[in-house]
């Protein structure tokens, strides 16, 4: 089978470290054929002076003058990518030896499959459990805010956030995969117009699995093979209040995005009052922390 082109795109911002180790990674690869496509959201720890001399792999390097955020960042990389395949990717994140052949492989004799991730494993050794997620409806929402998932996380009715009702080894059909590791093909994403830049951070890879999913594709999570991620990784060395209450407001925007029309109006502003106290949470757990 003819190997086709695979373009990467890293969203970064003040990761240096991190990133040099990704690509240290990824230039293991002789395998697939590959084209790196860094954006850049105006980092100031070295990250531009490093990548500019940087001979080890082909790069294209774009320097964002301010931080668009995940969506946007990785919407940059569009007109760049020649690739018949999009391998979005975190700069926190490790590749273990033949996961993109693996992965392309199985997307390649699979049409059907519109975006795929592999398993993602923390330093540890444990599954990342954001790997694979379930849409947040009400009863999702209400189960993974509250804690019950974590208290019942085999149950299927209260553990469906991060499907830990089924084995973290067995291939499966999922609604959504994390931005970490996120395989697709650049016609579906044409087809979806990329990331929805309504989301800063956190949220938009959710998004964008819906739209995928709206088109009759399926979203699957591959834990034949893995890379590791460092958790976080830009968020720890990038800490704002932004970050820290991203993914609550990511939620409200994607339920009224795509769960509003879907159930009652008491239902829905419940839920959006739920995100609400859980936003003031956030934030105030920040500014005391």
């Amino acid at each position: 089978m003819i190997k086709p082109l695979v373009s990467i795109i890293i969203v970064s911002y003040n990761t240096k470290e991190l990133l040099l180790n990704c690509l240290a990674s990824i230039k293991e690869y002789k395998d697939v054929s590959l084209e790196i496509i860094i954006s850049d959201n105006g980092s100031t720890d070295g990250t531009l002076e490093v990548l500019r001399k940087y001979k080890d792999l082909p790069i294209t390097l774009i320097e964002n003058q301010e931080n668009l955020g995940f969506s946007k960042g990785n919407n940059v990389g569009r007109k760049y990518a020649k690739g018949e395949y999009v391998l979005f990717l975190n700069p926190d994140t490790l590749l273990q030896r033949h996961v993109l052949s693996e992965t392309l492989s199985y997307m390649q004799n699979r049409p059907d499959v519109g975006a795929l991730t592999c398993k993602v494993v923390l330093p540890d050794g444990s599954l990342d459990p954001d790997t694979r997620r379930s849409f947040p409806t009400p009863l999702v929402a209400i189960t993974h805010f509250s804690g019950l998932d974590r208290l019942f996380p085999k149950s299927p009715i209260v553990g469906r956030y991060w499907y830990g009702y089924k084995d973290e080894d067995e291939i499966s059909e999922i609604d959504c995969l994390q931005g970490a590791y996120f395989l697709t093909r650049k016609k579906v994403l044409n087809k979806v117009s990329w990331f929805d830049e309504d989301y800063f951070l956190d949220g938009e890879d959710i998004d964008l699995c819906w739209k995928i999913r709206e088109q009759d594709l399926k979203i699957i999570y591959y834990p034949q093979i893995a890379i590791t991620h460092i958790k976080k990784g830009s968020k720890k060395k990038n800490k704002s209040r932004r970050s820290v209450t991203g993914g609550v407001q990511a939620m409200e925007i994607f339920y009224r995005k795509r769960m509003w029309t879907k159930y009652p109006l008491l239902v829905n502003y419940m839920v959006i009052a739920g995100i609400k106290v859980l936003l003031l949470i956030r934030t105030a757990k920040f500014y005391l922390s």
